[in-house]
């Protein structure tokens, strides 16, 4: 049974939550792919962008920097720029290396572990990781990759599920060691790609410092039946210990199997995030809440949902439920 430690002396509100932009829509500015003499430059300037859209707090998101990949320079220079553009680091989300890929793993599992590391020399409290697998060719010809199915996590493989457990229970074991949490996210057609799977999943790694990442967005935008958004979030949300949020517009025929989707504001999609936020806390949640989107000018886009989110967010005290995991690091909550 994991322990329960919400604590409602700490309770957040519109004003105080930590909300962070994803550095998704800012492209690849890692050192292996920027020249080293327009590197600091290159970050400055991305993280100025950030900061001018109105944000104090990042999401480092690895398909801006491999933080894992990072050496002691690296670090140094990265949270330079953090402090030059005044902004704080809040979560750090590794996307894309599933650690029970049947080639990549070990390699995977490896960098989650430097990750964690180059997390708490950042001040980050919380990271995020996936099973989700790199994008098919087939997917990156898309305008919406998730238009096309890629790699499904086998049901049936006991093995790899058995294997996810120990590796995820292994990385949450080292970022209590250190002072973090971790954070699963949600993702479609993988161990985590449903709400039952996702909260059984949790249940076995049976550590505090390990819950979920609910980014139901990652499920509702599929062309196909998908589960209530309000039922995905009532079963995950007492694990939930931050949360990737974004919205889509959906339409279907389901008798007629006709599904389309496309990205939208938070307050305009078929997630009802008014709803939403109310089922979190009631659940417990406490954590950040990182703001991503897909397609035009994502980072203005994230700016309107942080000022959506700040309109609909407690501004007086409130009943916080209990979580069953730790909502940031536990040094915090048991302070």
């Amino acid at each position: 049974m994991l322990t329960i430690t919400t604590k409602e002396s700490s309770m957040l509100t519109a004003d105080t939550w930590p909300i962070a932009a994803a550095l998704l829509p800012l492209g690849d500015a890692d050192p292996a792919v920027v020249p080293a003499a327009r590197l600091a430059e290159r970050w400055r300037s991305d993280l100025l962008e950030v900061a001018d859209a109105g944000f104090e707090g990042v999401g480092l998101t690895d398909s801006w920097v491999r933080y894992g990949d990072l050496d002691a320079r690296g670090l140094t220079a990265l949270r330079d720029a953090l402090t030059e553009t005044g902004l704080r680091a809040l979560s750090m989300s590794a996307i894309r290396r599933s650690v029970i890929d049947e080639r990549d793993g070990d390699a995977h599992l490896a960098y989650a572990h430097r990750c964690i590391d180059a997390a708490a020399e950042l001040g980050v409290e919380v990271v995020s990781f996936g099973l989700h697998r790199a994008l098919t060719a087939e997917q990156a010809k898309q305008q919406w990759f998730w238009t096309v199915e890629g790699h499904r996590d086998d049901p049936d493989d006991g093995d790899a599920w058995q294997r996810a457990v120990r590796r995820f229970r292994e990385l949450g074991t080292h970022a209590g060691e250190v002072g973090l949490v971790v954070s699963l996210e949600m993702y479609e057609h993988t161990y985590l790609g449903s709400a039952a799977s996702s909260v059984r999943l949790v249940e076995e790694i049976g550590l505090d410092t390990v819950g979920l990442n609910p980014d139901i967005g990652n499920l509702v935008r599929l062309h196909e039946p998908v589960e209530s958004w309000r039922m995905l979030l009532q079963a995950t949300m007492p694990y939930a210990n931050f949360w990737h949020v974004k919205n889509y517009a959906r339409d279907e025929d389901a008798a007629a199997g006709w599904f389309s989707t496309t990205p939208s504001y938070l307050e305009s999609g078929v997630i009802d995030f008014r709803s939403a936020v109310k089922i979190a806390i009631g659940a417990g949640f406490q954590g950040v809440i990182c703001t991503e989107h897909y397609g035009g000018d994502g980072l203005s886009m994230s700016a309107a949902n942080r000022d959506y989110l700040r309109r609909i967010l407690p501004r007086r005290d409130y009943e916080v439920g209990h979580s069953r995991v730790h909502q940031t690091s536990p040094a915090r909550v048991s302070s």
